[in-house]
């Protein structure tokens, strides 16, 4: 799981005395000039180029001394140089082979007395179950567009130390973990992310602090870990399955949504009613709570 790729390498960049660690708009360009890195849309590749940026998202996740935070596609190592000035350790989970191979040596170049005190995992964050070193207690990420909810409710699952996570996603998918019960955009993003966590918008990021620069805006999201999931005897895969199938076809009532789920549409109506949910509701309307209820009332199959 864990590499030391050793090609290509950046240029050695030996900072002057007061010059900031973090990386701006020519140390970018130069970094990914010299990789021969060009950000690629299929990836999701956007890299921050705004050091302020960086340190508000670091205020923000309200990263401390004593935490060690895994960081999901670092990519040329913006968020990463910020992350290890600030907390205990740092673990980087980068699938690209290209930039998996020069961060360390950017680590090494900017920060070179916190070197100790970063990890790569050259992997798929989709694949990764386990990481080296100390636990993680945060979750700080620039998240590539394509892939930010099945990452984060992966990492959320399989790291059950994760206490705190800020990442920043697509503002439109921001909208959608953050939102409430009755919201328009509230659906299975917005359930299953509170299943582990309270959630809440963190603020917007704008076009302007990213090369290339996205034709959509950016979120932050906040998720702070729950002392755990909803009270219930049933299960998360059984809990996700009826979120899945209840916003399936959202714009059905409950009752004709989780037919399939339930084997008919009486008996999804049954479980319905012996959970205390009404057979005409919506899946917008439920909470993870609500959820849970009906998933222990599912029919015997």
């Amino acid at each position: 799981m864990t590499s030391s790729p050793t090609d290509p390498q950046p240029p050695e960049n030996p900072l002057s005395p007061g010059q900031d660690a973090l990386l701006g708009p020519s140390d970018i360009r130069e970094l990914a000039t010299a990789l021969g890195v060009r950000p690629t849309k299929q990836r999701g590749q956007n890299f921050v180029i705004d050091a302020n940026t960086v340190r508000r998202i670091i205020r923000t996740a309200d990263v401390r001394a004593d935490d060690v935070v895994v960081e999901v596609g670092p990519g040329l190592g913006s968020l990463t140089l910020g992350l290890l000035e600030t907390a205990q350790h740092v673990t980087a989970v980068e699938i690209d082979d290209t930039l998996a191979a020069a961060l360390p040596a950017t680590v090494e170049a900017r920060l070179p007395a916190r070197a100790a005190h970063f990890a790569l995992v050259h992997s798929d964050a989709l694949r990764v179950t386990e990481l080296p070193g100390p636990a993680p207690t945060a979750l700080v990420a620039n998240l590539p567009y394509n892939v930010a909810v099945p990452v984060l409710l992966h990492m959320l699952e399989h790291f059950p130390t994760i206490e705190r996570t800020l990442v920043m996603v697509q503002s439109e998918v921001a909208d959608r973990l953050a939102a409430a019960p009755g919201s328009k955009v509230y659906g299975v993003p917005s359930v299953k992310a509170n299943w582990y966590a309270e959630v809440k918008r963190a603020g917007a990021i704008g076009r302007n602090v990213f090369w290339p620069a996205p034709n959509v805006d950016s979120g932050l999201v906040s998720l702070v870990r729950r002392d755990g999931p909803p009270a219930t005897t049933a299960t998360r895969e059984q809990v996700f399955a009826v979120v899945d199938a209840a916003f399936a076809q959202r714009r059905k009532t409950l009752r004709a949504a989780l037919s399939g789920w339930a084997g008919s549409a009486a008996a999804a109506e049954a479980a319905l009613v012996a959970a205390g949910v009404s057979p005409q509701a919506r899946g917008e309307s439920l909470t993870v709570e609500e959820f849970a209820a009906i998933a222990e009332h599912a029919p015997a199959r």
